[in-house]
């Protein structure tokens, strides 16, 4: 069975003409084997996905804990939680940028199943943080785990798949994330990151990185199911044997001095920055603007309502994404896009001054999710089109975590903004600061005005 599963043509797999692409259906030519790759792959930046949701819902309860004895750092708690998430994706970016050339060099499935067990193990040891700076410490190294997951799924699934399902089959795993961040909302429903006493004498968000521990069982499937795609076999292959007429392959310097993929990273690169300052800036912040909706009410209601309210914004995420795919294979990608980001703009600036009960935060959240997560089904879709194989993971890790460099200090400006505007006596500062940096969306429909369009093209090649 696995030797029928390995036996399919080079061509077939993001390859082919531009004509070959448009005459081909959705489905012609997919195996078995290519719906297990699409399904493993997206099981890894799932389950990434719920470790990032677990951290955005006890991010604030486990900082109130490990902060006690500290009446300064509690009296700045958003400036901590914004500097956590800057500590995380400061991480990511690092490991993305790692693990993007490691995939090149030593293969995409090898490159998962190590970020796997990365992101799995200190996700875990995030549990057992007894001080605020130990715990600063355990989220920049989950995040390099994380970061390194994106890269080495997207790239595995463009060059395994036919090249007419790869808008779906890349669109699909970027949707198919929203489960791991629905999975991370729902168990802090039963799992109360501001439960105390919840187990065994643990806080709840100690026993919920506990949970996050358990995506690394992922590792057997990943073993034994995939294998290296061929374009990249072909190109290892041809680098080892020292070919004449073959370039590095897994080379940042390389990626820099070709014109085509340095403009290609630039553009890739303003792109994810707005939508990645956007969510970790402004959207990761939900479950703080219900505590600021909510309060006064009891914790226990507060927890229930955040858990169940984000598990809704990623249900909007979800289909978010679907929605980007559908119209990004329809209109192109740069329609697309320009739309997303506006989207972005308008609907985050709306949910953060209007959301005032739990009712509100229902129906608003969704709506915020499905406009925030969409263009993070671009970024799957996309990046991988930029690149030539032997470039592949490096520049979709370049423009997917480099820009995480840039974003890290949104969340703690954020943070320190909200505390400004509150002493300078601004009515609501927090909700303020979030509409102020909502702003980069800009950024993403100035860039995408600039980039080139890959709707219909194979994957390109030097």
């Amino acid at each position: 069975m696995r030797q029928a599963f390995i036996s399919l043509p080079w061509t077939s797999a993001g390859r082919g003409t531009v004509e070959q692409i448009k005459k081909s259906s959705v489905f012609e030519g997919v195996t078995a084997y290519h719906w297990l790759v699409v399904l493993i792959a997206s099981g890894g930046w799932l389950f990434d996905c719920m470790d990032q949701r677990i951290f955005a819902l006890a991010r604030e309860p486990a900082l109130k804990e490990l902060l006690q004895g500290s009446e300064a750092g509690l009296a700045k708690l958003k400036s901590f939680g914004g500097l956590a998430t800057a500590a995380m994706i400061l991480g990511w970016a690092t490991g993305g940028i790692i693990f993007g050339v490691m995939s090149d060099k030593i293969g995409r499935v090898k490159t998962m199943m190590a970020t796997l067990l990365v992101y799995s193990g200190f996700t875990g040891l995030s549990g057992y943080a007894h001080s605020w700076q130990e715990f600063m410490v355990y989220r920049f190294l989950v995040g390099l785990g994380v970061g390194g997951m994106f890269g080495a799924a997207t790239t595995l699934v463009a060059e395994s798949v036919p090249a007419g399902f790869r808008t779906l089959a890349l669109g699909s795993l970027q949707a198919l994330s929203a489960t791991g961040n629905i999975m991370g909302s729902l168990i802090s429903t039963k799992i109360q990151p501001g439960a105390q006493d919840f187990l065994f004498g643990l806080s709840g968000w100690r026993i919920l990185f506990f949970v996050g521990i358990l995506p690394a069982l992922l590792v057997v499937p990943i073993v034994f199911v995939l294998r290296e795609p061929e374009p990249w076999i072909k190109a290892k292959e041809a680098s080892r044997r020292g070919d004449v007429n073959q370039k590095p392959v897994g080379s940042l310097s390389d990626l820099f001095r070709h014109p085509r993929w340095r403009y290609h990273s630039i553009i890739g690169m303003f792109l994810g920055l707005a939508g990645m300052a956007g969510l970790w800036g402004v959207g990761f912040f939900s479950p703080e603007l219900i505590s600021t909706a909510l309060k006064g009410e009891p914790q226990h209601l507060v927890d229930t309502v955040r858990g169940n309210a984000t598990a809704l914004q990623d249900c909007g995420s979800f289909f978010g994404m679907f929605t980007f795919t559908f119209f990004a294979a329809r209109w192109g990608r740069k329609p697309t896009f320009l739309v997303s980001f506006i989207l972005s703009l308008v609907v985050t600036i709306f949910v953060f001054n209007n959301l005032n009960s739990a009712r509100d935060a229902f129906w608003m959240l969704p709506l915020m999710g499905f406009a925030q997560l969409s263009v993070f089904a671009g970024y799957s879709i996309y990046f991988p089109e930029l690149y030539p194989t032997r470039l592949r993971g490096t520049g979709v890790g370049f423009c997917y975590n480099t820009v995480r460099y840039l974003s890290a200090p949104f969340p703690y400006l954020m943070g320190m903004l909200a505390d400004w505007l509150l002493l300078a006596g601004y009515e609501n500062p927090f909700r303020l600061a979030c509409s102020i940096v909502a702003l980069i969306y800009v950024v993403g429909f100035i860039a995408i005005i600039f980039a080139p369009e890959t709707k219909g093209q194979p994957l390109p090649e030097d």
